[in-house]
């Protein structure tokens, strides 16, 4: 893209109010009227949602404060993971790299900075698959007080707001060929589990098609090839769809929420690319708790696809 800014992707189905103030929170952003917007919205999935839909698309038809916006909507519904594997495929191909949101996001003024920055500082570093702008609040996860830098390294991909390259996504195996072989084998399974104890049930739970997630498949895409996601220390974004609204989510606004988002343009990066153990651990626990288990247990009966980091 040489010294162009990263093209936007914004998926929306049938939140009015939430996709408005993702899209005020991204207006904001210095960066905005330099940046591409693609907009991408799903189809109704039955007569409850037309209205909403349409709601939904009469809105995003007047987007303005972007260097261009353009549309895309499917008259069929998709579902989430079939329009964000189609719609992120038809960008990256143009465009080599892209940020990705979905209409629960609140982005902070910075969000746009950081991740244009952070793409092009690890676009060489071929153990670096993608670049998430959340971070579990801090009442939730803990970061060492002597921890020097303001990003971490963290085998679990993100949905949550997030990037990457063509070169990443192109390979990605959605159909999960070897999962046959990975099922026999329990230390895959406990390895992939390092970054969550509900990565392998998820995993199975696609492989099943008892949900229709397409983060899971890109964090079993990270594991394959023991790649890293990017995470900040301190979160640019909160998501604002765990109000029991979503298709994907419970209502566990009060346990994710990031009350002050980063608005520092420095971003201090480690020299070495590994993961750092403490963080890990921190990270982990969150996977344990049984508020967690008890919303992976809700998501998972309601067919979604919740992939926290990650995500």
């Amino acid at each position: 893209m040489k010294n162009d800014l990263t093209p936007i992707l914004l998926f929306v189905y049938n939140r009015p109010w939430h996709t408005k103030r993702t899209i005020k929170a991204l207006q904001k952003n210095s960066l905005a009227r330099e940046s591409l917007l693609y907009v991408f919205s799903d189809g109704p999935k039955n007569d409850k949602d037309v209205d909403r839909v349409k709601e939904v698309r009469e809105y995003i038809k007047i987007i303005k404060g972007f260097k261009k916006v353009e549309i895309f909507k499917s008259e069929k519904n998709k579902g989430l993971a079939s329009s964000v594997i189609f719609g992120v495929t038809k960008i990256i191909n143009k465009y080599d790299r892209v940020i990705v949101l979905e209409d629960d996001l609140v982005v902070s003024s910075i969000f746009l900075v950081y991740m244009n920055k952070m793409l092009e500082e690890y676009k060489v570093e071929k153990r670096v698959y993608s670049i998430t702008g959340y971070n579990h609040p801090p009442k939730i996860m803990k970061i060492p007080k002597n921890y020097p830098y303001d990003i971490y390294f963290n085998s679990r991909a993100s949905s949550w707001s997030w990037a990457t390259w063509r070169d990443r996504w192109k390979n990605v195996d959605w159909e999960v060929k070897n999962f046959k072989k990975f099922l026999e084998i329990k230390e895959l399974q406990k390895k992939f589990n390092q970054s969550g104890d509900d990565m392998t049930q998820m995993l199975i739970n696609q492989m099943q098609d008892k949900i229709d997630s397409w983060a899971i498949r890109w964090c079993y895409h990270h594991f394959k090839h023991s790649a890293f996601c990017v995470h900040p220390v301190k979160s640019y974004v909160n998501n604002i769809g765990l109000d029991g609204t979503g298709v994907h989510c419970g209502n566990a606004s009060n346990r994710f929420k990031n009350e002050g988002l980063n608005k520092s343009k420095e971003v201090h990066t480690p020299k070495k690319i590994e993961i750092n153990n403490e963080i890990m651990n921190n990270f982990r626990k969150i996977y344990k708790t049984k508020l967690f288990k008890s919303i992976v247990a809700r998501v998972l009966k309601n067919l979604s696809c919740l992939i926290f980091i990650k995500k």
